[in-house]
């Protein structure tokens, strides 16, 4: 099994969307028993708390399910337990490296999957209401991820 987590602040809005946004294009492609998809938040504000009202509406308008999906909080046990561990902006990536304590980790930050956008962090849609803007990016960043994993574990 191959496990994937997206990371933000607050685990609300952007990393639970980049989570129903991939596990659903991992549904699809019938790839579900092999991946495994979660999402946490650097921050503790929101822990056990559903998806953004934002997020769940735009998965709604997408017909992408989200049900049973709480905030968590990242923690250095994730080191372990995922092999694609993939954060929302610098920030995030700062404080994942921070818990990792100086451990190997391998950290993508998400804009790296798009090379050609103008922006290289993923607006934090709890500040920016801009919730479609983040679901084109997150969107067009799941296939890359989702292509990649597939090359890199020679999945059908």
């Amino acid at each position: 099994m191959i496990h994937v987590l997206f990371v933000c602040l607050g685990n609300i809005c952007r990393s639970p969307m980049a989570e129903a946004v991939l596990r659903h294009k991992i549904e699809e492609r019938g790839l579900n028993h092999q991946i495994q998809v979660d999402s946490a938040g650097t921050g503790d504000w929101h822990i056990s708390k559903p998806p953004h009202e934002g997020t769940r509406n735009l998965l709604d308008t997408y017909q992408i399910p989200y049900a049973n999906m709480a905030a968590r909080q990242f923690g250095s046990a994730d080191f372990e337990q995922f092999d694609y561990i993939v954060c929302m902006d610098d920030s995030n990536v700062a404080n994942v490296r921070k818990i990792a304590g100086g451990a190997e980790a391998d950290i993508l930050k998400f804009m790296d999957l798009l090379p050609n956008e103008s922006l290289r962090e993923v607006p934090d849609p709890y500040f920016t209401g801009n919730f479609e803007e983040v679901y084109g990016l997150v969107d067009a960043g799941c296939n890359v991820l989702l292509e990649r994993i597939q090359k890199d574990h020679s999945l059908a």
